[in-house]
């Protein structure tokens, strides 16, 4: 009863398709709690039977079979209560009922148990369905690329099965490693299309764009060019939809350029002090450029030296929160991990941490990508700039 109570005030995290679920969970309790009512005050010659019986019926609709075991015992304890303060015990018609409730309650026990593995499976299926969908758009990031190692991570939140919007890659160019990084609104086939959009646009583009800006527009263009298709989205998401990115790249240089519409900023992790590299001008997400005012967008540079550490992440990382509704402190659980860790290593241990914090229940879609800046990467200029604190 105190795990069905804790989960029913957190319903605001999860959103408001969970009340009608949790008062339905509620109804067992409080029929148990009238019939206690009726049976210890003068209204004790209602009979209140049938009642009791349909307390471990109505949990094996929606609290799976611990919670019909927790039912039909709380029923039991009525029975027993209401029994001894009524003197009703010897007679024919307590043993009638509770011959029935054992009758119900095995027979609800049985039935949700049965009724959870079903929805179990057919869960399971649409969850690897979904990720089979993901993985075709999301490809592996790979251990080296150019001047840095990388690692990524993709976590789907733990609140249904459909396809998040989460996006990332990162491309050996030319030009040096350069990676996106995004978060399309919403979920389901309308995000997944987002994302193939975005992504495809990204990869074309870093390869000739010589201005990582013109990157960017590539992949504003391209998602106004799919939104136009009519048909393709519906009317909310047109209305509503936007995607937040975020671009950066790492050229020879000990620096790294980013380009940032409407997206987390990223952390610089340098001789174990993490560092927020916040936008001089912030910029809007993508699909919003009617906001777009002021100069024109250009590249921010941050010193990036060999042993440094870049992490690009999605909001899920950052407003994850844990019962008591407090967010995710990243910079101090990448400040906790030790440094030598290699990149796939650091990020499983963040990965942990999260889990920690959320005690499992993700309430969205996280996305993680980590590159180190490996060792022999020519000195900075002794230009007196701070160390991922302000632009170069």
């Amino acid at each position: 009863m105190q795990a069905l109570l804790r989960s029913f005030l957190r319903l605001g995290v999860g959103g408001h398709g969970r009340v009608p679920l949790a008062l339905m969970q509620c109804v067992p309790f409080l029929i148990g709690l009238a019939v206690l009512v009726i049976e210890l005050t003068p209204a004790h010659f209602i009979y209140t039977g049938p009642f009791l019986t349909a307390i471990p019926a109505l949990a094996a609709v929606t609290l799976g079979p611990r919670g019909t075991a927790t039912a039909a015992t709380f029923a039991l304890a009525i029975s027993v209560i209401t029994a001894t303060y009524n003197q009703a015990w010897g007679s024919l018609q307590v043993y009638t009922n509770f011959l029935a409730l054992a009758l119900v309650s095995v027979a609800g026990f049985l039935t949700s148990g049965a009724m959870q593995a079903r929805r179990q499976r057919e869960l399971d299926q649409v969850r690897r369905i979904a990720v089979a969908a993901q993985e075709v758009v999301l490809r592996p990031v790979p251990a080296r690329l150019g001047s840095v190692l990388a690692a990524s991570l993709c976590l789907a939140a733990g609140t249904g099965a459909q396809v998040g919007g989460d996006l990332y890659e990162a491309v050996q160019t030319r030009y040096g490693v350069r990676m996106i990084v995004g978060d399309v609104r919403g979920k389901g086939l309308a995000a997944v299309r987002a994302v193939a959009v975005a992504l495809g646009a990204f990869r074309e583009a870093v390869h000739y764009e010589d201005e990582l800006v013109e990157v960017m527009n590539h992949c504003a263009a391209a998602l106004r060019r799919e939104v136009a298709v009519p048909g393709a989205y519906d009317q909310e998401v047109l209305l509503e939809g936007f995607v937040t990115a975020l671009i950066a790249q790492v050229p020879d240089g000990p620096v790294v350029q980013l380009v940032n519409r409407g997206h987390p900023p990223p952390l610089l992790l340098h001789q174990g002090r993490a560092t927020t590299l916040m936008p001089i001008s912030p910029m809007p997400p993508l699909g919003m450029e009617d906001l777009l005012t002021g100069p024109p967008l250009e590249a921010e540079s941050y010193t990036f030296l060999p042993g440094d550490r870049l992490l690009l992440y999605t909001d899920g990382v950052i407003e994850a929160r844990n019962r008591d509704s407090e967010f995710f402190a990243l910079p101090e659980a990448m400040e906790g991990i030790r440094p030598s860790s290699p990149p796939p290593e650091f990020l499983e241990q963040l990965h942990q941490a999260l889990v920690r914090h959320t005690e499992g229940d993700l309430a969205d879609d996280v996305a993680m990508l980590l590159v180190d800046r490996l060792n022999g990467e020519p000195e900075p200029p002794s230009d007196g700039a701070g160390v991922g604190q302000r632009p170069l």
